[in-house]
């Protein structure tokens, strides 16, 4: 994973059903009979919410576009129906005694889209520039685990030096700077994704348009209609095709959650986020399903800009939010309160929670952050606070959110904050520039271990995103990365997350979930608690 870039309604609303209608261009097929009958095509209606950021693989680290692009492409190892990393492109793999050095055997059967054979040199090649500084992906620290990595992606080293390599056209090297449990579930992750060398090397824009794109996944770009609509189809190409039972899959891009709704009910998509206001009668009728989900709902603080440089002033915004209320009257979908960054669902040493053993590091508390508030302005030389401006992307639930927030700094600390929206894709080339002052955030994890939630906040990452800066958080983070011993490893974290939530550059709303309505007639779509949606083995009835 990790990682990441992304929004809670996108990714809810992800989570589909299969609709079946007769196509007059379809093929014909026997009845018991004699007789031959139309052939069903079998199209499933989604929703993205969102135009996709990219589906250039390593571009596209967010919510808007991961669910589309596993399904698009496919790395070595692809997450299976019981959530631990399978072959996929790989056939198979060994590992080295000491755990660091992996060989992978790509299949001969392992196709591009255009017919190429998949190869070696295409992973060589979309994992150097994963990590290629001049590219800038946002993506990159997740591969920090390869020697050589981090230094040619800090320009303090060379590609060269990054220790991946084709030893021949179908046997893929990679190399590690220590054992990493979680190295293949790590790769199936997007970021990872081969690229065809030779598409890319003649058209360095070949995934910006349905006509040039090229996958290697389950399922081909077939239309794409910017801020519209985009289409998949069955890849003919694909390894494993006899399994993939749809035929199209067509995405719709609607933001709203009460229009999303109504295209549901009326057939025109197969699944729905379930809106807030109907949210408590869908759950009484049994409608609204609810599933596992790693991933936090969260607000960022610039420390670069006032008055959150003063870490009393955040702590006091922080403390003056009350997440139960959040979850129990604004977004009404069973979420869990955050009061820490890593949500539940990952044991330590001794087989405890990780959010249980780390507790609740920033909990409501009004009076303190009324405290902190007076305590900051006076350090700051403050008569009166500096404008805020809160930030979010559009979205009806980010808006309700974002609104709640407004209501809660004005009753509780007696502040006045503004609240402002953009487009997804502005809203997340400004945030990552530093250009907001507090704005709405999320982090989906990208696999399954508490350090991919904490490493997103290291010095001068791309997913920081905050101006924040801890060098003892930074050394704490490196060591847990490179630790073997579990019990140490889980300490090292421990004490990263309490200083993250001490100086708070974040304050946390809620742990995500899946919600979401869908078809009943649709069996085999996986939703992944840490990973993104899977169509490969998706069907109706």
């Amino acid at each position: 994973m990790k990682k990441f870039v992304a929004l809670f309604m996108s990714v809810m609303m992800l989570f589909v059903a299969a609709a079946c209608t007769a196509n007059k261009d379809a093929g014909t097929e026997p009845k018991k009979d004699g007789k031959e009958t139309a052939k069903v095509e079998k199209v499933l209606k989604l929703n993205n919410g969102s135009e996709p950021t990219s589906f250039d693989p390593v571009i596209g680290f967010d919510s808007v576009s991961w669910n589309a692009l596993n399904n698009l492409m496919e790395g070595l190892t692809r997450l299976g129906e019981n959530h631990e990393p399978e072959a996929a492109t790989a056939a198979d793999w060994k590992v080295s005694e000491d755990g660091k050095t992996y060989t992978f055997n790509i299949r001969e059967d392992a196709k591009w889209s255009n017919g190429d054979d998949v190869t070696a040199g295409d992973f060589v090649f979309a994992w150097k520039r994963l990590l290629d500084p001049a590219v800038g992906s946002p993506a990159a620290f997740l591969a920090f685990f390869i020697e050589g990595a981090e230094a040619f992606n800090t320009n303090k080293g060379t590609a060269d030096d990054v220790k991946i390599k084709a030893v021949d056209e179908k046997t893929f090297e990679v190399t590690l700077t220590s054992p990493q449990a979680y190295f293949l579930s790590v790769i199936a992750n997007p970021a990872f994704f081969p690229v065809n060398e030779k598409v890319a090397t003649e058209n360095a824009q070949w995934f910006a348009e349905a006509e040039t794109f090229v996958g290697n996944g389950p399922f081909n770009l077939a239309v794409w209609e910017h801020d519209s609509h985009f289409e998949m189809e069955k890849n003919k190409n694909y390894w494993d095709a006899k399994n993939v039972k749809l035929d199209k899959v067509h995405w719709a891009i609607v933001d709203d959650t009460n229009t999303e709704y109504q295209m549901y009910q009326s057939g025109e998509l197969d699944s729905s986020d379930v809106p807030a206001d109907v949210a408590e009668q869908l759950f009484k009728d049994g409608k609204a399903q609810v599933g596992d989900q790693a991933g936090t709902y969260f607000y960022r603080f610039n420390v670069t800009k006032e008055p959150f440089q003063n870490k009393n002033i955040r702590k006091a915004f922080a403390l003056a939010v009350d997440q139960q209320k959040m979850v129990d009257f604004v977004t009404k979908n069973q979420e869990k309160p955050a009061y820490g960054f890593v949500s539940y669902g990952f044991n330590d040493a001794d087989g405890t929670d990780f959010r249980e053993t780390s507790g609740e590091l920033l909990k409501t508390n009004l009076e303190e952050a009324k405290a902190l508030l007076a305590k900051g302005m006076q350090e700051e030389g403050y008569d009166k606070l500096p404008e805020v401006t809160l930030t979010y992307s559009t979205s009806d639930t980010h808006k309700k959110i974002a609104e709640a927030l407004q209501q809660m700094f004005k009753e509780n600390l007696g502040v006045d904050v503004k609240l402002a929206n953009m487009e997804w894709n502005v809203f997340a080339e400004e945030q990552t520039a530093l250009k907001f002052q507090l704005s709405r955030s999320s982090f989906l994890a990208d696999y399954a271990d508490p350090i991919n939630f904490l490493e997103n906040f290291q010095t001068g990452l791309s997913m920081n995103r905050t101006g924040w800066s801890n060098p003892t958080y930074d050394k704490l983070i490196k060591d847990a990365k490179n630790e073997a011993d579990e019990k140490k490893r889980f300490d090292l974290m421990y004490q990263a997350e309490k200083i993250l939530l001490e100086e708070a550059p974040i304050f946390p709303i809620h742990f995500y979930n899946h919600v979401y309505l869908q078809n009943e007639d649709v069996t085999g779509i996986v939703r992944h608690p840490v990973g993104y949606m899977e169509l490969k083995w998706a069907d109706k009835k």
